[in-house]
């Protein structure tokens, strides 16, 4: 059924309060009222379209309405002019859309992929189906996460494509330490975690010819600011979350988008050129399940082991009673055992 015409101006104001209380000020709702030619009715309900899609907005009696203090709203101009010039030189477009159901499925959707060489970047304010890996939901609050999907093409199939998700976990591990966060490490094959808790993750998809270029989407979601009822929406899916702002305070949405961009889009033509090999001791060095008892599932089959670290090709090497065997990034699920 569509939406009715109140509802749409709803959301529409929604997304221009939004931006507009971005500044980190304080914003009455006569003055956004008079602002935007609306009435005062119609800014609270669009606060409260905020507040339901998970905005940490506070309203102070005679001050008005303001995001909770250091978060702001995502800006393409503001994160490509943080790129070093080498960076922003790959970079073929950027765009932050207000809502979308996935950004990964946007670009795989576009009809135009990036040159090669080149970056097409989109974020979301609001991600309504975001994915994890195999089929998974990820949960992301208004404002309370990064949304970041990049496609990229190659000239060929990489050699080392398995490995991308280990790459990208690299770059992510990178843009965060230069971010200030510490006590981060990575789970196999995609998860950024600190202290066993999930802050992020990585999911590529891929679109290709028969012996012709190869288009990746590189997506990763981060955990901002997460409320009580997204932390319960992500515990309920079976992973444990925790937040930058419980980690390090940061809420600099924009810069830490800079920062996966940079680090990403500097690593991938290496990628290209060398595979795994460039990256592959950072990832050793991170891993939060080497010497642990693991649980690997491949289809509907559980391996239980000792988690023996990756071989030169990114895949998960795990020492069980049949010997030591390897699992292949995409192909199992890994869940450490107590």
């Amino acid at each position: 059924m569509p939406a009715a015409p109140q509802d749409q101006l709803a959301a529409t104001l929604a997304e221009r309060v939004f931006r507009r209380l971005g500044d980190g000020g304080f914003a009455s709702g006569q003055a956004l009222a008079r602002e935007f030619g609306v009435t005062r009715s119609a800014v609270w309900k669009a606060v409260r379209v905020l507040v339901n899609a998970g905005a940490r907005i506070e309203a102070v009696p005679n001050r008005g309405y303001r995001l909770s203090e250091g978060i702001a709203a995502l800006d393409a101009a503001r994160l490509v002019a943080q790129l070093p010039e080498g960076v922003q030189a790959r970079v073929a477009r950027c765009e932050v859309a207000w809502a979308l159901p996935s950004t990964n499925a946007a670009l795989l959707a576009a009809g135009e992929d990036p040159p090669q060489g080149r970056a097409a970047i989109l974020l979301a304010e609001h991600q309504t189906a975001g994915r994890g890996r195999r089929g998974r939901q990820w949960v992301a609050p208004l404002g309370g996460a990064v949304c970041l999907s990049i496609a990229w093409t190659f000239a060929e199939l990489p050699r080392d494509l398995a490995a991308l998700s280990l790459v990208i976990g690299v770059c992510a591990l990178r843009a965060l330490s230069a971010h200030g966060v510490r006590g981060l490490a990575l789970k196999w094959p995609n998860d950024v975690v600190a202290g066993g808790r999930k802050l992020g993750g990585v999911l590529i998809e891929m679109r290709a010819e028969s012996a012709g270029p190869v288009v990746v989407v590189i997506g990763i979601g981060v955990n901002v600011a997460l409320e009580a009822p997204a932390r319960a929406q992500v515990t309920a899916a079976g992973n444990a979350p925790v937040d930058l702002v419980e980690l390090s305070g940061s809420t600099d949405r924009n810069a830490l988008a800079a920062g996966l961009v940079r680090e990403i889009v500097a690593a991938l033509p290496k990628f290209a050129a060398d595979g795994f090999t460039p990256f592959a001791a950072e990832w050793r060095e991170a891993d939060a399940l080497r010497g642990r008892a693991v649980s690997v599932m491949l289809g509907d089959e559980p391996q239980a082991g000792i988690a023996r670290g990756i071989d030169a090709g990114g895949a998960l090497l795990v020492e069980t009673p049949a010997g030591l065997q390897r699992f292949v990034t995409g192909e199992v699920s890994v869940r450490a055992q107590a």
